[in-house]
């Protein structure tokens, strides 16, 4: 096994329970503040992460971008989320059982890597 699978073997929480442990742990901590697990994406880091965040529709953008912004104003407060159910955390909520396991982010981002990678073999194919 080379290192590479190693490596996507191990942090990968469908595979390694251990992973899937720690992505539980990191998911509750980050509720205290009213974030979400995709939150802590960022856009400028990946490519496909910016193109799925243009793609969405501008509310759920916008409700992320309050998120963050409460949760950095509650982090320098030394704060934790006391509103357990207002607006934010009950969108946060129904939000989460409509699509379940699955985010928005990662779904758009894997939907645009699969798009990516078709579009190398179509323009490879056409090379030759």
């Amino acid at each position: 096994m080379s290192s590479s699978k190693l490596v996507k073997f191990i942090l990968d929480p469908k595979k390694n329970w251990l992973a899937a442990k720690h992505k539980q742990t990191i998911e509750t901590r980050l509720r205290k503040y009213g974030l979400r697990y995709d939150d802590l994406y960022d856009p400028m880091e990946s490519l496909d992460i910016k193109e799925a965040l243009n793609r969405l529709p501008r509310e759920i953008v916008d409700a992320r971008n309050q998120r963050i912004l409460r949760a950095m104003d509650l982090s320098m407060k030394h704060e934790r989320n006391r509103l357990r159910l207002g607006v934010i955390s009950l969108t946060c909520w129904l939000w989460v059982h409509i699509y379940g396991n699955y985010t928005i982010i990662s779904m758009r981002s894997a939907e645009l890597m699969a798009d990516r990678l078709s579009m190398k073999e179509t323009s490879s194919l056409h090379i030759m």
